[in-house]
C-alpha cells in the first residue's frame, strides 16, 4: 500500500560561498527575493504539497533558519499595539505548528548524499520530498505539489526534470531515459555532471525530488562519487529497476539563486507578477533595457 507523502528534508547546510560577503554571517537561505526568505518559498511549496513534517540540514551559523518560523511574541505585540494588521497576518503566515520542525547538523561538507543521510532518524520507513531552496521555481501550481500528484499516480521515486543545453549536461545530474510520453518519463540511468560527449540525454534534475525510504539504505555505503563527495544521484541510481522511477517535466520556470544571475532574475520575475510591485517594476525596468555590453 503507498504510503501518503507527508516529510520534507531541506538540505541547508552549505557556506553560500558565492554571496560573500552577504553570507559572512548569514545563512544563504536567508537571502530575500523581493520580501521573503528563500526558505520561506521552499516551506511554502511543501505546505502546499500536503508536507506536515520538516527537517532542515542545517550546519554552523544556521540557527536563524528554523528561528525564522517560530512564533516571534514581541514583534506580533508591537504589531498589534500599532494596528499593523497586514503585517501581523504576513508574519503569523510563516509560523508552523508545534513540533512539526526538526534540525540537525551535518558537521562536515561531504555531499547532498551525505546530507540526506544525516536525516535518516527523520526519515524513517516513510517516503519524503527533498527541497532545496537555491532552486526557486515560479508556477501557477507549486512545483512539489505537481511531483505530490505523480507520486500518487505512479507510486515510486519522481524527479523534477528540465532540459538544459547540451554543452551544459556537465553541470547537473542528467537522465538515461526510456518510455516518454512528453511528461512524465521513464528512468533507466542516472548520471552525475557527464561530459556532454557522452551525456544520455539533456534532461537534468532539479532540487525538488520525492524519494523512497530505502535510498538511505544506499547513502549509508558513504561510497564516494563526482568530487569524492557523497552523491545523492548514485544512490538513487540503485533503486532504478527495482522500484518505479520517473521524471517529471514540471510546469514553470526555475531560477537557480546560487547564483547570482539567477538570483537577480528571480527578483525581477517575482515582482512582476505581484499587483502591488509590478507597475513601478515595469517603469524602472525602462532605465535599464539599453544595457552596454
Amino acid at each position: 500500500m503507498m504510503k501518503p507523502l507527508r516529510k520534507a528534508v531541506l538540505p541547508v547546510a552549505g557556506l553560500g560561498t558565492r554571496f560573500l560577503p552577504a553570507t559572512k554571517a548569514m545563512a544563504k537561505e536567508m537571502l530575500p527575493v523581493v520580501d521573503k526568505p528563500l526558505i520561506e518559498y521552499a516551506i511554502e511549496e511543501a505546505r502546499a504539497a500536503g508536507i506536515e513534517q520538516f527537517c532542515m540540514i542545517t550546519g554552523r551559523g544556521k540557527t536563524a533558519l528554523v528561528e525564522h518560523f517560530d512564533i516571534a511574541f514581541e514583534l506580533e505585540a508591537t504589531l498589534r499595539e500599532r494596528g499593523k494588521t497586514e503585517a501581523l497576518a504576513r508574519l503569523k503566515a510563516t509560523s508552523l505548528s508545534p513540533g512539526s520542525i526538526v534540525s540537525v547538523r551535518q558537521q562536515e561538507p561531504l555531499g547532498l548524499g551525505h546530507a540526506i543521510w544525516c536525516a535518516r532518524a527523520f526519515i524513517g520507513d516513510d517516503p519524503f520530498a527533498i527541497l532545496l531552496p537555491d532552486d526557486l521555481i515560479l508556477s501557477e501550481t507549486p512545483c512539489l505539489q505537481q511531483l505530490a500528484e505523480a507520486y500518487r499516480e505512479t507510486g515510486g521515486n519522481i524527479v523534477a526534470v528540465s532540459e538544459v543545453p547540451h554543452q551544459h549536461t556537465n553541470r547537473y545530474g542528467i537522465l538515461d531515459i526510456g518510455a516518454d510520453d512528453g511528461r512524465l518519463v521513464e528512468v533507466r540511468g542516472l548520471v552525475e555532471k557527464p561530459d556532454p560527449a557522452v551525456a544520455p540525454s539533456n534532461l537534468s534534475v532539479i532540487g525538488r525530488y520525492v524519494l523512497l525510504p530505502q535510498v538511505v539504505e544506499h547513502l549509508a555505503r558513504m561510497e564516494r562519487g563526482a568530487g569524492g563527495e557523497v552523491q545523492l544521484t548514485d544512490a538513487m541510481a540503485r533503486m532504478i529497476g527495482v522500484t518505479p522511477f520517473h521524471g517529471l517535466r514540471f510546469e514553470g520556470r526555475r531560477f537557480d539563486c546560487g547564483d547570482k544571475a539567477g538570483f537577480l532574475e528571480a527578483q525581477i520575475a517575482f515582482a512582476l507578477k505581484r499587483p502591488d510591485l509590478a507597475p513601478a517594476v515595469r517603469e524602472f525596468l525602462r532605465n535599464y533595457v539599453e544595457v552596454p555590453a
